[in-house]
């Protein structure tokens, strides 16, 4: 869910949020038309938005003890500029180090962390 502000700025476009949980998406053939909620309510739609809170799929960061940081949609990896980590020698790329999550910026994370580790490899 958004902060204060960003749920006004919804609600000013006419956008409204539901916090309350989901249990089921239904609608005629393969069509979308209503949601049904966790607590009996159904609320007519013609567009669903979802904003999954994304999760590490490792816990290799948490028992190297990496600093993590909270993003609006989950988790991270928190790094410098070159991805280097809290923990000196290691380095994290991608979708663990950045959100949104992106192919063009997982791969150059890549290149980046790649070419910080063997600089640090080759010079100390």
């Amino acid at each position: 869910m958004p902060d204060a502000e960003g749920a006004a700025e919804l609600a000013a476009h006419g956008i409204a949020l539901e916090p309350a949980p989901v249990a089921a998406l239904a609608g005629p053939g393969k069509s979308l038309s209503h949601v049904a909620l966790a607590d009996g309510r159904q609320i007519a739609i013609e567009a669903l938005y979802v904003a999954p809170e994304m999760e590490l799929g490792s816990p290799l960061a948490h028992q190297l003890g990496c600093a993590l940081e909270q993003t609006p949609m989950g988790q991270v990896i928190r790094t410098d500029a070159m991805k280097l980590t809290s923990v000196p020698g290691v380095y994290a790329a991608g979708d663990v180090a950045r959100m949104p999550h992106s192919v063009s910026w997982a791969v150059a994370d890549g290149v980046t962390a790649g070419t910080a580790a063997h600089r640090a490899l080759v010079f100390g």
